[in-house]
């Protein structure tokens, strides 16, 4: 693929995008009909802004959905106390919520506009951004050539690429390498991440860690947490937790398997998308199963077999349950999902082989003894019953998690080095000019 046809194709891109614009009204009215935006504020889309442009200078940060919005915050907000103002955009309701919790008033709050021209032009001229700080692997053709255009600084953190990204991108080297040499630096999650931004033609690149291990421990209400703890009393529990399609049937198998053995049951069950409940209590139901949700605030009495997690936000509660947890997306989807936040709580990690997405943090984990991969159902079965009847292997997996995570802990301070040349000048601006951000 050559450079001149890369060019001929983002150049195609960008004019489809605007003949295009007219038409997506529609699109974005379906989603909000079906929760999936606000639709009071749909012309933040189209990069139509809610709020005006504060004063001084501007750092956009944009995070697609909530692991990514987590794993930004505490950069965002050592950001804010260098007086420099933020706009964070998210893609997702739920982002959105969790932004409006974790900083309110502290940085301005959009919905990304469409990587199209219109969308993309309106936006940027409103904002006038100084520096675009983007979150792991959000490489959006337009928004990257606008902010290019206007030579705008780019920034990708907490940057990675999956095999099957990466692999996508290498038949299209040349589309890549467009694209990237509009990024002023890549701070890539890890050495093979680096390689492969270095592959498809970044400059520079250098290596933080993930910025999720330096993410807060995810909170919980501590009186719900209180509650469900004396609801389940002394039953043994285990979690599977961020489920796809297919391991929630497996987790039920599971349960169905174990209960022979351990009369007192409780299984946890925290589908990654929670708008699949109604459906997933209607099979455990069909299967005789008694099964509580927390949306609803079921009460779990002792005949309760499933909890079932189907609110968002609340992982730091469900994991407080329990000292076992499998990670899903690993078993019957591909890529696996965050191991950190199990980590972070104090419980032995189970999960399936596919964990490409998340290779570096497993490989620690099982080399330091805190996470166990299982190739499937009765695996997974024979791994929560082995920890339930081995309290000093469950203990040791446990402490050798948390060791891990404190051992991989230094992303947000070596991102923050490498931001310093594109942060430093902007805040000696905010303190000349007297237009510093909230802190």
């Amino acid at each position: 693929m050559s450079e001149k046809w890369a060019r001929t194709m983002l150049a195609a891109y960008r004019w489809a995008g605007a003949a295009v614009y007219p038409a997506v009204g529609a699109y974005v009215a379906f989603r909000a009909s079906r929760g999936k935006e606000e639709h009071a504020r749909r012309r933040e889309r189209y990069g139509r802004a809610s709020v005006a442009r504060p004063d001084g200078p501007l750092v956009w940060v944009h995070a697609a959905s909530v692991g990514e919005t987590s794993a930004v915050i505490p950069l965002i907000e050592r950001i804010v106390a260098m007086g420099i103002h933020v706009v964070l955009t998210t893609g997702t309701v739920t982002s959105a919520k969790l932004v409006a919790e974790r900083l309110q008033d502290r940085v301005i709050h959009q919905y990304v506009p469409l990587d199209l021209k219109p969308a993309v032009n309106r936006f940027l001229t409103h904002w006038c951004p100084d520096l675009a700080v983007i979150c792991e692997s959000e490489i959006w053709p337009m928004t990257i050539l606008e902010l290019g255009a206007r030579r705008v600084p780019q920034v990708l953190v907490n940057g990675r690429l999956s095999d099957r990204s990466f692999a996508a991108w290498k038949k299209r080297a040349s589309l890549a390498e467009a694209l990237l040499e509009n990024l002023a630096l890549v701070v890539a999650q890890s050495e093979v991440d680096g390689e492969r931004f270095r592959t498809l033609g970044a400059r520079p690149v250098v290596v933080s860690g993930n910025l999720k291990v330096d993410a807060v421990v995810p909170p919980a209400d501590e009186q719900a947490v209180t509650a469900l703890q004396a609801q389940i009393g002394r039953r043994r529990t285990w979690a599977a937790i961020s489920t796809h399609e297919g391991e929630e049937q497996i987790a039920v198998e599971v349960h169905d398997m174990l209960k022979t053995r351990h009369k007192d049951l409780l299984t946890i069950i925290v589908p990654r998308h929670p708008d699949r409940a109604a459906a997933l209590e209607a099979m455990m139901t069909a299967r005789g199963l008694k099964v509580a949700l927390r949306s609803r605030n079921d009460a779990i009495t002792p005949e309760t077999n499933v909890f079932l997690g189907d609110t968002i936000g609340e992982m730091g509660l469900y994991l407080r349950l329990t000292e076992i947890a499998f990670v899903g997306r690993s078993l019957t989807g591909e890529g696996g999902q965050n191991p950190l936040e199990p980590a972070m709580l104090d419980t032995a990690i189970l999960s399936g082989r596919n964990v490409q997405n998340f290779r570096d943090s497993y490989q620690r984990l099982i080399k330091n003894g805190g996470a166990k991969l299982v190739r499937d159902r009765d695996m997974l079965a024979g791994a929560v019953n082995f920890l339930f009847n081995n309290e000093q292997q469950r203990q040791e997996m446990i402490a050798a998690a948390a060791r891990t995570v404190e051992d991989m802990r230094g992303s947000l301070e070596r991102t923050l080095v490498a931001l310093e040349p594109f942060l430093q000048p902007l805040m000696v601006q905010a303190q000349l000019t007297g237009t510093q951000g909230a802190r």
